[in-house]
């Protein structure tokens, strides 16, 4: 199933439209907030209902992917999330954004990982970086672009609208997916005991890329969450605070699809990435902590950038290189879960630590633990067996 060109562009926009439905409906809630009447823990139990789904289905539906094959499970899922979106559309109220935004979370917990899946079984070692760099590049152009395409399009016709666009990037991602993307066989697989699964989560070749991707993912999210709310406290506005958050994106999504590259050819080693990647993610967050200024702030924003950009497909590659074909959706099922919790745990340390000193302080102890993870990695982290 290697192929020098594999047809993967399918799973891009698989990939662009879970990351647009996380970040474009968070954003438009948060705007919409004061119009629907709801408290702040309302709107807080809501945003979280995305990523509680994604938490508690990822695995499951990754394991599902290697029973029955991965490309049945992206369409259905992304079918799932254009239902979904309907019901967020056509349903007022609460009661129709809860249901919506859970069911569009437990959608993406399917088609997400058996995206990621995919991209490792189709492309060779020759070039599965580049490929899981154009992935990501992607999905960081769907997180940039979300808040901004969502904020237009709640202008233009309300909440609804968003909805509506989103039902109908699904259904687009959905038919390209069933006839762009080529069947992957699904493998014999040994019957796994809980100890089984238990080794292989806590084997290094899963554990310590998973760690990585975890840091990269919480290091993300205090960055899109703090780097705004320190731009407004100097006084940039929040057109250009959003900005910020644009830069990091953008940035991210050009150094990715580099970096793979790079890597490919035995330039990056997984190593070097994955800790360099870190550092650069540590030192933007300690700089937005320590100067937060507008040029300090913009110098944050492209260091965090480029080290999500450059940990995450090298990561993601040695990742896939060190799995057994036969477990790929699950392994990718259980490293998204990873990702989940450093995308939830990240903010809860930086906003705790923030309110009882100040937003600062939370930065920079979120920079200390992604040096801590550097540090793991730098030890761990091993290139993998090379197949005779």
């Amino acid at each position: 199933m290697t192929s020098p060109r594999p047809r993967l562009a399918p799973l891009y926009l698989a990939g662009f439209t879970t990351a647009f439905g996380a970040h474009g409906i968070a954003a438009a809630l948060g705007a919409e907030t004061e119009d629907i009447g709801w408290t702040l823990l309302a709107f807080g139990f809501t945003l979280a209902l995305y990523d509680l789904a994604e938490v508690l289905l990822k695995p499951v539906f990754g394991a599902l992917s290697d029973r029955i094959g991965v490309r049945p499970v992206i369409v259905a899922g992304l079918l799932a999330f254009a239902v979904f979106s309907v019901v967020g559309a056509l349903v007022p109220g609460t009661v129709g954004l809860i249901v919506a935004r859970f069911g569009q979370g437990a959608a993406a917990s399917a088609f997400s990982p058996a995206s990621s899946a995919a991209v490792a079984r189709l492309a060779d070692d020759a070039s599965r970086g580049r490929y899981f760099g154009r992935y990501g590049s992607w999905k960081s152009l769907g997180y940039a672009l979300g808040p901004l395409l969502g904020a237009g399009l709640i202008v233009w016709a309300g909440l609804p609208a968003l909805f509506w666009a989103l039902a109908a990037v699904a259904l687009i991602a959905a038919a390209w997916v069933r006839f762009g993307v080529p069947v992957v066989p699904v493998l014999p697989r040994k019957r796994v005991t809980v100890a089984d699964l238990a080794r292989e989560l806590a084997a290094p070749g899963f554990l310590v890329p998973t760690l990585v991707l975890a840091a990269t993912t919480g290091g993300l999210a205090v960055a899109v969450g703090f780097l705004p709310l320190l731009g407004r406290e100097t006084g940039i506005g929040t057109v250009g605070s959003m900005a910020l958050v644009t830069v990091l994106a953008v940035v991210s999504s050009i150094v990715q699809p580099f970096a793979g590259s790079l890597h490919d050819r035995g330039r990056l080693p997984v190593r070097l990435g994955a800790v360099g990647g870190l550092a650069l993610l540590a030192a933007g967050i300690v700089v937005a902590g320590l100067w937060p200024m507008l040029p300090t702030l913009i110098v944050a924003a492209v260091l965090i950038g480029a080290g999500v950009g450059l940990a995450t497909p090298v990561a993601f590659s040695h990742l896939a290189a060190t799995t057994p074909p036969e477990r790929m959706g699950r392994t990718m099922g259980s490293a998204e879960l990873g990702r989940e919790l450093g995308d939830a745990g990240g903010p809860l340390v930086a906003g705790a630590v923030a309110t009882a000193t100040v937003p600062g302080v939370g930065l920079v102890v979120i920079g200390g633990l992604t040096v801590c993870a550097g540090i793991l990695a730098a030890l761990g982290l091993r290139r993998p067996p090379v197949e005779s």
